[in-house]
């Protein structure tokens, strides 16, 4: 390139990192809002906890499902429109919910209610909904994984995509701010001098209308509502901003593509049969995808571990309030900034490029802190030192959760990153089966907590001992 043709790289570059990160902050927005709403849906409808977690399941399952088919046709079609018409689908589902209530009384005449009749033509909507917004969620990251590499070079890639990582935890702990500080603790309206509407909150709650809580949730009756609502209007602008920033490829902007190895950046126009059968034999048939997927299968089941039951063990039986034990998932995505950050930089910088190298010994710390959490909970620590503990496995854990894809990217090169961090996302989000619903087994055990911790730490030395056969593998298979 020239000094102008890189000058205007390095600008549409950087561009790309931030219109890509603009954007899945926006679809994390409109996904981890619902988990804030469902006290509300619980206390004003009645919707049960197990209703709801069925519904965060089945939406979750095919969210990972969505991943694996979007990241097969990201590497196929144009990564700016289809990252906005996944942002514009989740956006128009957001807003539904938020009126839901007044679409089913509008459509049935039914009124508004904890009645069965209303709640279970409304749990039938919002279960729809749900389950749409969370397939088209799968239209975020694939795009991202797509386009990022065509503008970022593989010695560099950690340390970007790092830096574009931390769009999760902005995300996470803007709906946890914006949702769960502002809209659902100060917005709805007061109905705490309404009878009717705090005994009904009572009786979905299985509290006494005189409850502390029962009369907290009458204060801000139908918050839930705008827990969408306003997620959606902020994400409805963030479809137009995510539209003027991005472009595809660099030639979509009159530069020369990448170079790298032995590959000349401007290749032919390959045909469907050929790009299909480059993805078959750099991706499907690649042994390191496989073994980034089943080493990611044991980052997740850490990270949502920790993540999940952490507060609420800290809040069960350490004495936490739970203001604390709700703050715990913004110290927790902090403290993941920190360490995505730190193992990009440490990838390139010190390992050059070699990020396996960086993941083996995060997995390491991540068991280190786990262990120590053991130790220190057994001899009675405080809980604000055992918060801080688990947060420190957090921060290590967050290292290969970005690392992973950065290494398939380079590995199953830019042609077929897409599928490849499709198929790793897929396996990722199956952990659920284990760190939900096979932790909440050994919690309720005669193991109890203390066995939840010890199945941790078993699946830290398992991912650790992925990444060892790995520690003299390239960095990258673009000469190959």
């Amino acid at each position: 390139m020239t000094a102008e043709q890189q000058k205007k790289f390095k600008y549409w570059q950087w561009r790309t990192i931030a219109g890509t990160m603009i954007g899945y902050i926006f679809f994390y927005l409109i996904r981890k809002n619902f988990s804030f709403a469902m006290p509300g849906l619980t206390a004003d409808l009645g919707i049960t906890k197990a209703t709801l977690g069925g519904v965060l399941s089945a939406a979750g399952f095919l969210y990972g499902l969505s991943k694996l088919l979007n990241g097969m046709l990201a590497d196929r079609i144009n990564g700016r429109w289809h990252m906005v018409t996944g942002l514009a689908v989740s956006t128009a589902t957001a807003f539904i919910i938020g009126y839901g209530a007044e679409i089913i009384t509008a459509l049935t005449g039914v009124p508004e209610g904890s009645t069965p009749e209303f709640v279970g033509k409304f749990t039938i909507l919002l279960s729809a909904l749900w389950i749409v917004n969370n397939i088209f969620q799968g239209c975020g990251f694939p795009p991202c994984s797509r386009l990022i590499p065509r503008w970022v070079p593989a010695n560099e890639l950690s340390t970007k995509m790092s830096i574009w990582n931390t769009s999760h935890s902005i995300g996470a702990g803007l709906a946890g701010v914006l949702c769960g500080v502002v809209i659902m603790s100060t917005m709805g309206t007061d109905m705490s001098g309404n009878p009717e509407i705090v005994n009904m909150i009572a009786a979905n709650l299985n509290e006494s209308p005189e409850s502390a809580e029962v009369i907290a949730k009458a204060q801000h009756y139908g918050a839930w509502k705008w827990a969408f609502i306003i997620p959606g209007i902020i994400a409805a602008i963030g479809v137009f901003v995510t539209m003027a920033i991005l472009r595809d490829t660099p030639k979509s902007v009159g530069l020369p593509e990448l170079e790298d190895g032995s590959k000349k950046g401007d290749e032919p126009q390959e045909s469907q049969a050929e790009i299909s059968a480059f993805i078959r034999k750099h991706v499907w048939q690649n042994p390191v995808i496989w073994a980034l997927a089943l080493a990611d299968f044991f980052v997740y089941i850490i990270r949502f571990a920790v993540l999940d039951w952490g507060p609420t063990f800290l809040q069960e039986h350490c004495g936490m309030t739970p203001g604390w034990a709700a703050s715990t998932v913004i110290i927790f995505e902090l403290f993941g900034v920190v360490g995505m950050l730190a193992a990009g930089w440490i990838s390139d910088k010190v390992f050059g490029g070699r990020a396996t190298r960086t993941c083996l010994f995060c997995m390491l710390g991540a068991l280190l802190s786990i262990a120590g959490f053991i130790a220190l909970q057994t001899s009675g620590a405080d809980a604000v030192v055992l918060l801080f503990v688990l947060a420190l496995a957090g921060m290590f854990i967050y290292g290969p959760q970005a690392l992973i894809g950065v290494i398939a990217s380079n590995h199953a090169t830019r042609k077929a990153s897409a599928t490849a961090n499709g198929i790793i996302g897929f396996v990722s989000y199956v952990s659920v089966l284990v760190s939900g619903w096979g932790f909440g087994l050994i919690a309720d055990s005669k193991y109890g907590w203390h066995g939840v911790f010890v199945a941790m730490v078993v699946m830290a030395i398992i991912g650790a001992l992925i990444f060892v056969p790995m520690w003299k593998m390239k960095r990258d298979a673009y000469e190959e």
